[in-house]
């Protein structure tokens, strides 16, 4: 009888120093496009910056690989909670809007997102907005956290969970999770948002992982629009997401997304990331 192994999720040390780069250029991409974003521009040229970004530093948008789409970012606005199509749509004061984008480089892949509010609009709608961005963002940097004490990687669920019930009554997605990252730019484990049962695998160096909570205002019950990709809420609440592509090794923790390893958002938590060796 053959028996067959399936791939390893732990990355060799050489691997995960493979990984540094394509972070850091998915990294440089979201900032260009961060810069860019004020009232009057559309989500079309927001995708065309990210593009230029990831190609003049070397790399492949690793979104335009996924079979049937063709673009560099998702651009998700206000009620949509991921996979926007960025086009003709035309940014407005005070919309909340989420950024999704990924670079390949050398066969090898990064993945991350954040959310914004457009300045200007409805103060009262603002504020609430700028809550919700905070809210997701608070929580999966207490994702990571976790990830650096665990012993299995359901833990990180818990904690991205308790950091939104802290705050109020919030809906976490459940459809759609995080992932492992590596060759592919979406690898076994799942990475769950919330608490569920079972421990998940170990937590042990060679583990690279895309943290990326979807948090809405009201329902966490979506639907997917005719285009197939923008998936938004069922009752029209706003929503956020957020996300980081993020190494375990031998010596700690490095976030491979942000150039700090997470340094800055993770000292209020009480955790120090290490560079990979």
């Amino acid at each position: 009888m053959v028996r067959f192994r399936k791939p390893s999720i732990y990355k060799t040390p050489e691997e995960l120093r493979a990984m540094v780069r394509p972070g850091l250029l998915t990294e440089a991409a979201l900032n260009a496009v961060r810069s860019a974003i004020r009232p009057g521009v559309t989500t079309g040229e927001l995708d065309a910056i990210a593009e230029r970004t990831i190609r003049d530093g070397g790399g492949i948008p690793n979104f335009q690989l996924v079979p049937g789409y063709r673009h560099t970012l998702c651009v998700s606005v206000n009620d949509e909670i991921v996979h926007g199509i960025p086009g003709d749509r035309v940014l407005q004061p005070g919309d909340i809007v989420s950024v999704d984008a990924g670079a390949e480089v050398d066969g090898w892949n990064g993945d991350s997102a954040f959310t914004t509010v457009v300045p200007g609009g409805d103060a009262g709608v603002t504020a609430a907005r700028q809550t919700l961005c905070d809210t997701t963002e608070r929580s999966l940097w207490h994702g990571i956290a976790a990830l650096a004490h665990a012993k299995h990687l359901n833990e990180v669920g818990d904690a991205v969970e308790d950091a939104i019930d802290e705050t109020g009554a919030w809906g976490i997605v459940e459809d759609y999770t995080g992932h492992g990252i590596g060759r592919s730019m979406h690898e076994e484990p799942p990475v769950f948002n919330y608490r569920v049962r079972g421990a998940g695998p170990a937590v042990r160096p060679g583990l690279v992982v895309a943290i990326e909570p979807m948090v809405t205002a009201g329902t966490i019950d979506s639907t997917t629009d005719d285009d197939e990709w923008t998936v938004r809420t069922l009752d029209g609440a706003d929503a956020a997401h957020w996300e980081h592509s993020v190494a375990v090794h031998a010596d700690g923790l490095w976030v491979l997304t942000s150039s700090d390893g997470g340094a800055a958002a993770l000292a209020p938590l009480g955790v120090t990331p290490v560079p990979i060796p």
